[in-house]
């Protein structure tokens, strides 16, 4: 139980999303400093690691960017959290097939793990550069990316107790055991809640506070540069009073206040209030749509018909049923969704109506 001190640092009472920050990215015990996340050996499996076609897509999603903006000579590319690299290599391996578009192109890959970074060093093959902010990158257009990004960053929870706004927050008592109590919310976070249409009428809230800093950097850069970001994650239109805080370890739901370091959390993405916050900084959003909806618009079956040309029977049944994960509204089809928001003068962009 000591452990858990570990992630108090010097506190004995945090706001949620200050507590699993500490847990997830404490650069000596977070979960992200010290686990590999991805695959079957990890905790969790993304789309990039459930098939090569969904890398593939987005890598011809993004060449769609670069001639929709008129084939420009310079255009920027920022992964945001590339996880163990696999995608990033599709993308790389991708990009050669584009002799025009692959001179030209630069990409970034945003990650704040240090561990992370050295298992991307091992794997990636090909020019890229590790960067902490986006200072360094002068000129656009600019495309950011990013898949399963968007749900580790942590999340603040509120609830309403007789019209007062209350957080949840975290404290260690004497015993070292973990505790939630409720305590009144901030001025300026109580202001900041009520600015958004999305949250009324809410009696409990999930806000990403430290998402949405994030976001305001990039936003700023698009704004700045011109360009888009393409959000894929898990999440929900409506928001609905419910608690999406979640564990999972080794494959299977883990208490969330169990082997903290060890076991990744996440919560659950409100598209809706994603997209107020984009309008609200004055970029323009697409119509959101599914995961199934995007990988099938953008050719996901005829780019499938092609590689299971070359496959043996056994191999293109292993296609399709990978297949089935990404697209099967029971699996990830419904469940992710897709997001673009972007500051250009045209807005026909691949996959979105």
């Amino acid at each position: 139980m000591k452990t858990n001190k570990v992630f108090f640092k010097d506190s004995s009472i945090l706001p949620v999303d200050s507590f699993f920050k500490n847990v997830l990215y404490d650069k000596k015990n977070g979960y992200y400093s010290s686990q590999i996340p991805f695959g079957a050996k990890g905790d969790f499996i993304t789309s990039p690691k459930v098939s090569n076609l969904f890398s593939e897509i987005i890598a011809i999603w993004i060449i769609s960017c670069w001639e929709s903006f008129g084939k420009p000579k310079n255009f920027n590319i920022v992964e945001l959290g590339p996880g163990d690299g696999s995608l990033t290599n599709i993308l790389l391996k991708s990009f050669k097939k584009f002799p025009e578009f692959n001179s030209i192109k630069k990409l970034f890959l945003y990650e704040e793990s240090n561990f992370l970074k050295k298992i991307q060093r091992k794997k990636i093959n090909g020019d890229v550069k590790w960067i902490t902010n986006f200072d360094k990158i002068k000129k656009g257009p600019i495309v950011f990316f990013g898949n399963e990004f968007f749900d580790a960053i942590p999340i603040k929870q509120f609830k309403m107790i007789k019209d007062s706004l209350f957080e949840k927050n975290y404290i260690l008592d004497k015993n070292y055991k973990i505790k939630q109590v409720f305590v009144k919310a901030s001025v300026s976070n109580s202001k900041l809640i009520k600015s958004y249409k999305t949250l009324k009428k809410l009696k409990f809230i999930e806000f990403p506070k430290l998402g949405f800093k994030e976001l305001k950097k990039i936003v700023n850069k698009i704004s700045k540069l011109k360009g888009c970001i393409l959000l894929i994650d898990y999440g929900y239109l409506k928001p609905n009073n419910q608690n999406t805080l979640q564990s999972v370890m080794k494959h299977k739901k883990n208490n969330i206040l169990n082997n903290l370091g060890k076991a990744d959390i996440t919560a659950h993405v409100n598209f809706s209030l994603l997209s107020e916050f984009f309008l609200k900084n004055n970029l323009k959003t697409k119509n959101l749509i599914s995961q199934k909806d995007f990988l099938e618009t953008m050719g996901i079956f005829d780019r499938a018909k092609i590689v299971a040309k070359k496959m043996k029977f056994s191999e293109q049944s292993d296609l399709y049923l990978r297949m089935q994960r990404l697209l099967n509204p029971k699996y990830m089809g419904e469940l992710f969704k897709v997001i673009l928001a972007y500051k250009f003068n045209k807005n026909n962009f691949l996959g979105f109506k």
